[in-house]
């Protein structure tokens, strides 16, 4: 699962059927590496940092196209998956997605503090 903002929207007139209905998002990924340059994969990061920079919309990520499965807006920050993850959480599972918002963040905590 990733942490992404919702950044536009895309309007596709013909698709799918199988994403009838299905809001497209515009999301951009909010990648820890993308806060500290010196950032590693499994160094601690604090989640509020992650937090400010896809509140500010600072990172330097491509977007991503995701199927929207909860109902969010522009502006949320959420959670998302790819691959066939993104497909199993639409209501047909053989839908061609490569990502789908799963979540709307209300807040980012760690287990040492409410931030």
């Amino acid at each position: 699962m990733n942490l992404g903002k919702v950044i536009g929207v895309v309007v596709a007139t013909i698709k799918d059927a199988s994403l009838k209905g299905a809001k497209l998002y515009v999301i951009e990924p909010c990648y820890a590496e993308d806060c500290h340059p010196g950032y590693k994969p499994g160094d601690f990061l604090a989640p509020s940092v992650l937090e400010v920079k896809c509140a500010e919309g600072t990172f330097q990520s491509e977007p991503i196209i995701a199927a929207d499965t909860v109902g969010s807006n522009l502006g949320d920050l959420v959670i998302w998956v790819a691959s066939r993850e993104a497909a199993l959480a639409m209501p047909q599972t053989f839908t061609p997605v490569d990502a789908a918002v799963i979540g709307i963040v209300d807040q980012v905590c760690d287990r040492r503090v409410n931030l």
